[in-house]
């Protein structure tokens, strides 16, 4: 049997074990919710940069390094940025309010601070951009297993979701964060090791750039803005603001234990992932010098793996990449099903569900949830599309509207409607009209957080909440 089959099955076998030995400690749903609100900063890093460490920041920006050099370091650089605004500003308020009012999910967050409404919206807009990014996990998983041992592209998407489905069904929160231990620690070892061997194996770091250098028009690959002013604010509007409000990461935080473990597990993660960064750009760089004429920018990654390491760290590399994968995987599931359970089925079908049903609704969604991703998954023709439709989705929709209810107590439900729905229209006609090139300098998801920033502003001012009823919102228990 081929050794890189038989490692990933072996690695697999005992992430969904691990998972269904440590579900044992998931008595309620607020266990598997929120693991009882007890991770300390150690954990909260942990699970936070194990989820943050999936195929937009390997496969898909190895591949950006591949096509544009250093630059590409913004794309995990400007989530990293986003990690920042999280710990310090964001974080620590939402978690004071959940704590006081206990919240699950950031649905419930947008139930509390304006109406069921706005949540339902924010549910389902982000249930279809949220399947979009569990499709690119799989879809990155799939591409490590052809690779590796020649799976097409549906039993890779098939593999990757069933031990997904398999030990985030198990323990919800609780199961993922241990096993999202295990991964970081494969994940990390085995791509920060990859690029001093990779430079090796090209003759260094001089002659790489010199390779590099020598390609007509491709000198702009050895700087790290080369990529374009535009491009790195593109980057920054889809990536900055998603990771300062995904209701992933958002219910991570509430499983905090208190504010002071928010502020230093989410930023030691922001550092990680800064410094990570480089990781990605770098081996695409190394990928581009030893195959310039590669297929696929996706297959970059991979490539690296079986063409400049040695066999013994080239296995270890790609079960690295397989376990970022994973882990990934199990957070984006595990968004999904709470959502499914908690803002649409509790909300709407069931406000008096017992404990115990809900539990059982939770692991449902979420196998319900792992097939409608594999599906899309074989669907879907790239990561980067993939991806894309998420953080697009999600920055529009779901920023300025969170940020307002955060630091504004006279913002109505209306004025949250009307700015998520102009920052749609704004968002799908700058991307009709400019054929997905923005204006100027702002790409098509700047303009529509813009447009509903101005949306937003416009109601604050023509249209605000009366002084009564701010004085109860959730902005005063935060402080």
């Amino acid at each position: 049997m081929n050794l890189y089959l038989t490692a990933l099955i072996v690695y697999s076998v005992f992430l969904m074990a691990l998972g269904l030995f440590i579900s044992r400690r998931v008595k309620t749903s607020s266990d598997f919710l929120v693991a009882g609100r007890s991770f300390g900063p150690g954990m909260l890093f942990a699970t936070f940069l194990a989820a943050n460490i999936g195929a937009g920041s390997t496969v898909n920006a190895t591949g950006l390094g591949f096509r544009y050099g250093l630059s590409a370091w913004w794309w995990v650089g400007a989530a990293g940025i986003g990690g920042f605004f999280l710990a310090q500003l964001l974080g620590p308020r939402l978690w004071l309010i959940a704590k006081e009012h206990n919240l699950s999910t950031m649905g419930d967050y947008l139930e509390f601070r304006y109406n069921k409404a706005v949540k339902a919206v924010i549910a389902i807009l982000l249930w279809v951009g949220t399947l979009a990014l569990l499709a690119a996990q799989l879809i990155a998983i799939s591409t490590i297993l052809n690779v590796s041992v020649g799976t097409p592209k549906w039993l890779g998407c098939l593999i990757g979701g069933i031990v997904a489905i398999v030990y985030c069904t198990a323990g919800g929160l609780v199961s993922s964060a241990f096993v999202n231990i295990f991964e970081l620690i494969v994940t990390l070892s085995g791509l920060v090791l990859a690029v001093p061997f990779a430079l090796h194996a090209l003759g260094g770091w001089t002659h790489v750039t010199s390779a590099v250098a020598a390609q007509p028009g491709r000198r702009f690959m050895l700087s790290i803005t080369g990529v374009g002013l535009r491009q790195i604010l593109g980057y920054i509007a889809i990536l900055t603001p998603s990771f300062i409000i995904s209701p992933g990461l958002v219910q991570k935080l509430y499983g905090a234990k208190d504010v002071k473990t928010v502020r230093i597990g989410i930023t030691v993660n922001a550092v990680a992932q800064l410094l990570f960064a480089f990781v990605p750009a770098i081996l695409g760089i190394c990928v581009f010098v030893a195959a310039p004429h590669l297929a696929s920018s996706d297959l970059a990654l991979p490539a690296a793996m079986k063409m400049l390491l040695p066999a013994w760290l080239g296995m270890w590399a790609m079960a690295s990449i397989f376990s970022a994968e994973l882990s990934a995987t199990g957070a984006i599931l595990f968004m999904l099903s709470t959502s499914l359970a908690i803002d649409l089925y509790k909300t709407f079908l069931n406000p008096n569900v017992t404990e115990r049903r809900l539990l059982t609704a939770n692991r449902l969604a979420s196998v319900f949830a792992g097939l409608a991703g594999i599906l899309f998954a074989i669907q879907l023709p790239n990561i980067l599309a993939a991806v894309q439709i998420f953080y697009g989705l999600l920055s529009v929709s779901l920023f300025v509207p969170v940020i307002a209810g955060l630091y504004s107590r006279r913002v109505l439900s209306s004025a949250a409607l009307s700015s998520i729905a102009a920052a749609l229209v704004a968002t799908l006609a700058s991307m009709r009209l400019t054929n997905g090139q923005g204006w100027w300098i702002l790409s098509p998801p700047a303009i529509g957080i813009l447009t509903s920033a101005i949306v937003m502003l416009a109601f604050r001012i023509l249209h605000p909440a009366p002084a009564a009823l701010s004085n109860t919102t959730s902005v005063e228990t935060a402080k």
